[in-house]
């Protein structure tokens, strides 16, 4: 049996898991659904969702992975239904804010970017999302003007974003500048340089270098407490033994950049070439690292769960 939370015309149905650990006060961590259904083939898709849901309850929280199936914002999916969107893949809509309405007006299925996992969070109740990067300016947005609506979710919705930093792809110093501008935090778990996706490494600093979950947890209360809404940027390098080099990563994704532009690839279906390009220049290296930088997300977004909900209740 599943429960619907209804907040204003907005509704959001619950998994029974996630609705039981939301009432009971206990951690929640969410995740999303694009990276099932664009960022990786299947089935390992399908076991790379299973696998990030089992680390976030060996840590401590329950993971509810967001979607909308039928029209229905949904936090929470069963296994059949995270398999059958690895399955469907790209043949499902990929959902950011501005797509929202249309696909739930048509009870369609929808696959939710960064942006629109942060909204059905917010929604649901649920502070704390990890993901693998988020989205941000791209390369030469300057003419294109290309830039990612994760930027403008983190500065109108509260929630925390675990993430490996801004995908290698993009410009990451013009990506820093926005979110500076927009009032978000980029807080970096144990580092004090921004990580990029798949190496450690960017040249760029973080706002803050935070050490531990408790930490963490502090400055999210100090910061929505206050009133200040938004979200925060929690940057979480993937582990050594995965992370690329980043002067060689710079060289594939220059490639990968020339390639698209060669074939006048555009807007939303610029990440999906580029991220798939980049597997095909790597020679799939790029997949296990992105595979290890989401389960690692994972890990330390259930121990800043359970340390935000831990603190709350002081």
């Amino acid at each position: 049996m599943k429960t619907s939370a209804t907040i204003g015309l907005n509704k959001v149905q619950l998994s029974d898991e996630v609705e039981k650990a939301i009432k009971a006060g206990l951690p929640v961590v969410a995740l999303e659904s694009t990276i099932i259904s664009h960022g990786m083939p299947y089935p390992q898709n399908f076991e790379m969702a299973l696998a990030v849901e089992n680390k976030v309850r060996e840590h401590g929280a329950v993971p509810a992975t967001i979607a909308i199936i039928e029209g229905v914002l949904r936090a929470g999916l069963t296994r059949d239904e995270i398999e059958s969107f690895a399955k469907k893949g790209p043949q499902i809509a990929k959902v950011s804010r501005r797509d929202i309405p249309v696909i739930v007006a048509q009870k369609k299925d929808g696959a939710t970017t960064v942006a629109s996992t942060m909204i059905i969070a917010e929604l649901a109740g649920i502070s704390i999302f990890a993901t693998g990067g988020i989205g941000g300016v791209h390369r030469g947005a300057e003419t294109t003007m290309d830039i990612s609506a994760d930027l403008e979710e983190l500065a109108q919705t509260s929630v925390a974003v675990i993430c490996a930093g801004a995908k290698s792809i993009l410009d990451i110093g013009l990506t820093l500048e926005y979110l500076e501008t927009k009032g978000v935090p980029v807080l970096g778990y144990q580092t004090s340089e921004l990580p990029a996706f798949y190496t450690r490494q960017s040249g760029f600093k973080v706002d803050a270098q935070i050490d531990s979950a408790e930490q963490m947890a502090e400055i999210l209360h100090a910061k929505w407490g206050l009133g200040l809404k938004g979200g925060v940027v929690i940057a979480n390098p993937v582990p050594h033994p995965y992370s690329l080099d980043f002067k060689e990563m710079e060289t594939v994704i220059q490639n990968a950049l020339h390639e698209m532009n060669q074939k006048g690839i555009k807007g939303k279906d610029s990440t999906p070439f580029l991220l798939g390009k980049v597997k095909e220049l790597t020679a799939g290296k790029s997949l296990e690292t992105n595979i290890q930088l989401v389960l690692n997300n994972a890990k330390v977004a259930a121990e800043i769960s359970a340390a935000y909900v831990a603190s709350r209740k002081k």
